[in-house]
């Protein structure tokens, strides 16, 4: 079971990676990054992709509408962007505390594999040791 450091370099062998973190939505603070920072500050991404990733997971339009949704699991899975040069991924993490924490992946469009990328962040999430 990988730490924070060992699932980012995971992130960063997946094709097309420039760059990756682990960010708490709540706070806003990057957690462990990797490569390079779409905004070229990871601290300024991290607190940036932490209001998308806070948009989705509160507001009940993009949450879980099953019967299994609880409040343990965090009510979203991933969020898409994506724009004329790359994609961003934010995969949430389902921790035994407050699932309040994402995998933010930066993927170049023309080398990366957006359908990849995802199966890939998603298994790493589930395997992510936390504290």
């Amino acid at each position: 079971m990988p730490g924070i450091d060992e699932c980012l370099l995971q992130a960063m062998r997946l094709p097309g990676a420039r760059g990756a973190a682990l960010v708490d939505w709540t706070s806003g603070l990057a957690l462990g990054t990797v490569g390079d920072a779409p905004a070229g500050d990871h601290e300024t991404s991290a607190a940036e992709a932490a209001e998308l990733a806070r948009l989705a997971a509160e507001h009940g339009a993009f949450s879980a509408d099953d019967a299994d949704a609880d409040a343990e699991h965090p009510p979203v899975e991933d969020v898409i962007v994506s724009n004329r040069t790359s994609y961003h991924l934010l995969r949430f993490v389902d921790t035994g505390f407050d699932s309040s924490v994402f995998l933010h992946l930066w993927l170049s469009r023309a080398e990366g594999n957006l359908a990849l990328a995802r199966i890939r962040l998603g298994e790493m999430a589930e395997r992510l040791v936390l504290g």
